[in-house]
């Protein structure tokens, strides 16, 4: 019983983080306190790390410290921590491998799912600037004809040198 209890736990978390992620992408990465470290995600930068990186050091230590109060004996601090590990390993895998291609491999979808992901976080990458993005999620994308209006809406898309919207899903 305590191991379903536990792994319900882990996998409550990992759900969880989408939520956690979102508001911590709309309201702090792209706040102007967390700003400063995000904005090297939205430019062209040399290596192979970037800036931003610094907030999965961030997650990746709180985890860290979750599994080790967990260990000691605070419950559920561990499965909370693993929780938020497996999210992490997700999150590295989907986003920085799949849709940003940080890997020495590629994979671009063609259908699906993953290719809606990639597509939305490509519409999140369409504007210049903090202000104005769309798709704050990292493993949920809204469907890409929602977010395609919402950045008509905010003029975030120039229009094409024909004059009809640029598209950034391409």
């Amino acid at each position: 019983m305590m191991l379903a209890l536990d792994t319900l736990i882990v996998l409550a978390t990992v759900a969880a983080m989408e939520a956690v992620a979102y508001l911590t992408h709309r309201y702090v990465m792209h706040g102007p306190l967390g700003w400063g470290w995000h904005r090297s995600h939205h430019e062209d930068t040399d290596g192979l790390f970037e800036t931003n990186d610094l907030y999965a050091v961030v997650f990746t230590v709180l985890s860290g410290a979750l599994i080790t109060f967990g260990i000691a004996g605070v419950w559920p601090l561990r499965q909370l921590g693993i929780g938020l590990m497996v999210y992490g390993i997700l999150y590295f895998l989907v986003h920085d491998g799949m849709v940003h291609q940080r890997w020495p491999f590629r994979y671009v979808p063609r259908r699906g799912y993953l290719k809606r992901l990639v597509q939305a976080h490509r519409m999140h990458h369409a504007v210049d600037g903090r202000d104005g993005c769309v798709s704050f999620g990292f493993l949920y994308a809204p469907p890409v004809g929602e977010l395609k209006r919402r950045l008509g809406r905010t003029g975030a898309l120039p229009p094409r040198r024909d004059g009809s919207e640029a598209s950034p899903t391409r």
